[in-house]
């Protein structure tokens, strides 16, 4: 018989309210996040004692040693036949915190999650770095799950992903896939990047892309010609190739920016909006890389890359303000949305009443 635990039932009124994120927080009752919004569960104010009888009751001991002396960590956790949840515990001004975010037990299509058809070419590419980015609760993991498995159908690949923790769990259908969790099967991403270019990889999952060795032995494969998908928390294609090429120091950045340019093949940025109906929809930006992308980023001249996007509509790109713009024309947004998520806000300042536009 499975065993419940009494967090349980706060996260089946998760899944039966839609509800996308559980914060339980000492010092205030619990809230569900639906559509983009903070809802306020009927129920006490969360105390410690509540918080460690039934955070502690579902934590691995490993990570709850983790939690009490550095502060924070993640973990995975499942309610059977509801979801799996990702799990950050966290110290607060009153207490500790805990945030448990769904992960659907089924892997979405392309088409399933309402994406642009070219992100389906992100599936065909045969060598080099992937970069899927956007802030924390865009749908990253999600997107990538659905491109892995879309590859998983179609390609006989070796697939190693890294990840801290396991979302998405892929059977083995076309391909073999091996997956690693940072703390239960690995000690790091670099550490665990390392060992995944002596296991024969076809393609590499990076989960995050969080510090400068991650960034540096990824590119390193990416080079080689694995295939290497990476994310980023970033919101659009030029920060992202910024952010990479930042991260080294700046005696290394001329070189970066070579091999950069090498061996990109494309960034998609996402954000999710507010639906007018109710609900979230993603906006995203596309880029795959040209022999001119490639000379922009050698040259340092990733301000031109937007203009670039823009022109490449035929090849399948999008600028992520285009793609903003297009949901508040079909009446998907609000105009509000729209402003409040635009890379450029100069460009939505047509749609907004005067009194609404913030004042700097």
């Amino acid at each position: 018989m499975v065993e419940m635990h009494k967090i349980d039932r706060f996260l089946r009124l998760m899944n039966d309210r839609g509800a996308s994120d559980l914060h339980f927080t000492v010092g205030r009752p619990p809230m569900l996040r639906i559509s983009g919004s903070m809802e306020q569960i009927r129920y006490r104010t969360v105390q410690e004692m509540d918080f460690n009888e039934m955070i502690r009751a579902v934590t691995p001991a490993k990570r709850w040693q983790e939690f009490e002396t550095g502060g924070d960590t993640d973990f995975a956790y499942e309610v059977a036949d509801v979801a799996r949840f990702r799990v950050n515990l966290f110290r607060q001004r009153r207490g500790a915190g805990a945030v448990f975010r769904v992960i659907p037990s089924k892997i979405m299509t392309i088409e399933q999650l309402g994406l642009p058809g070219p992100i389906r070419r992100l599936a065909e590419i045969q060598n080099g770095l992937v970069l899927v980015t956007g802030p924390t609760g865009s749908g990253k993991s999600t997107t990538l799950a659905a491109v892995i498995d879309l590859i998983n159908e179609t390609k006989p690949f070796h697939i190693i992903t890294i990840e801290d923790p396991i979302e998405f769990v892929h059977p083995n259908k076309q391909c073999l896939v091996h997956q690693r969790e940072i703390g239960q099967h690995a000690i790091g991403f670099s550490e665990a990047l390392r060992a995944a270019g002596r296991e024969d990889p076809d393609l590499i999952l990076v989960g995050e892309m969080r510090d400068l060795e991650t960034i540096s032995l990824a590119l390193e494969a990416a080079e080689k010609g694995t295939i290497v998908f990476g994310t980023l928390h970033t919101n659009n294609a030029v920060k992202t190739i910024d952010r990479v090429i930042k991260v080294f120091p700046s005696d290394e950045q001329e070189g970066v920016r070579a091999v950069l340019g090498d061996s990109l093949r494309a960034v998609l940025a996402q954000q999710l909006l507010p639906k007018i109906e109710g609900g979230r929809v993603a906006a995203v930006e596309i880029l795959f890389s040209s022999p001119a992308i490639a000379n922009m980023i050698r040259e340092g001249k990733t301000s031109q890359i937007t203009s670039a996007i823009q022109t490449g509509v035929k090849h399948g790109m999008i600028d992520m303000d285009s793609s903003i713009r297009a949901l508040y024309e079909e009446g998907v947004v609000t105009a509000r949305a729209a402003y409040d998520k635009a890379i450029d806000k100069e460009l939505f300042k047509d749609i907004l009443g005067e009194a609404e536009i913030p004042v700097k």
